[in-house]
């Protein structure tokens, strides 16, 4: 990103490795790369030395490195919400049999921090540590339609508004309609907007005083089932969502009961 030196281009080749989720040779990195060859190759061979990425000399590829794997096992830990929250999506997905969510925002796109395949799975695109549109997916409307103005107005300049089905919406004007009518019911769907056959319903993850945290989400497929079937859940995927937010709080903000009497306020 501009404006961010080194350790943003490092990054952004990080990026590029991670998203082909297999052994990548230099070639590929390269078609696909906004740098020179000898820049890019300058940056694969510096995060190789640090351990950020690993290289098979045989297969001549790069995967993510051990030194990574570990910093982002410690961000799991520490950052997100998927140890707090996983007794509880793990009784949700037994109660309900279908597909459960657990996502949060990272810039402005939906990162899906844990995941509860159904007793009959379905292929989905959503798999945990990937990343996903948040204009056209349950969770990320559900946690956009919590966010401060200003957080908001900045989220929707990111979405790219692609049309991936019929029923995606495609507008800021649409779907600023969309999440008001979220606040005002307190959970958002996902009728089919992102992928054919695909329907969920999202809650978000506050704090007591409104902050958003999160959200969490049941998907099923539309060849087992319909959205009254799928809505007959929503009193307990809100009760879930407010149980992790409550423990949440607890954990990540204990310091002081200041802090939760202003969330109060």
């Amino acid at each position: 990103m501009a404006g961010d030196g080194t350790i943003g281009k490092a990054c952004d080749v990080l990026d590029q490795v991670a998203a082909f989720e297999r052994p990548v040779r230099f070639g590929e990195l390269l078609e696909s790369s906004d740098f020179p060859k000898a820049t890019l190759y300058r940056f694969l061979q510096s995060l190789t030395n640090q351990r950020m990425l690993s290289y098979d000399p045989e297969r001549q590829t790069y995967t993510p490195g051990m030194r990574l794997v570990r910093l982002a096992h410690a961000a799991w830990t520490q950052s997100s919400l998927a140890p707090i929250a996983r007794p509880f999506l793990d009784a949700l997905s037994r109660e309900t049999g279908e597909t459960v969510h657990l996502a949060q925002l990272d810039s402005s796109q939906v990162l899906y921090v844990d995941k509860r395949n159904a007793t009959q799975p379905v292929e989905m695109y959503s798999q945990a540590g990937k990343v996903g549109p948040a204009y056209c997916t349950g969770v990320g409307k559900a946690m956009m339609a919590f966010l401060d103005e200003e957080t908001l107005a900045k989220a929707l300049s990111q979405q790219s508004f692609h049309r991936f089905t019929d029923k995606t919406l495609t507008s800021e004007q649409a779907l600023r309609a969309d999440l008001s009518l979220i606040r005002s019911r307190g959970y958002a769907i996902d009728d089919e907007e992102h992928e054919p056959g695909i329907i969920c319903i999202a809650c978000p993850v506050l704090t007591s005083g409104g902050r958003m945290l999160g959200a969490i989400s049941v998907t099923g497929s539309t060849e087992r089932m319909d959205f009254e079937q799928l809505e007959t859940w929503i009193p307990r995927v809100r009760r879930v969502a407010e149980q992790i937010g409550i423990e949440a709080q607890a954990w990540r903000f204990p310091e002081t009961r200041q802090n939760a009497s202003n969330d109060r306020m």
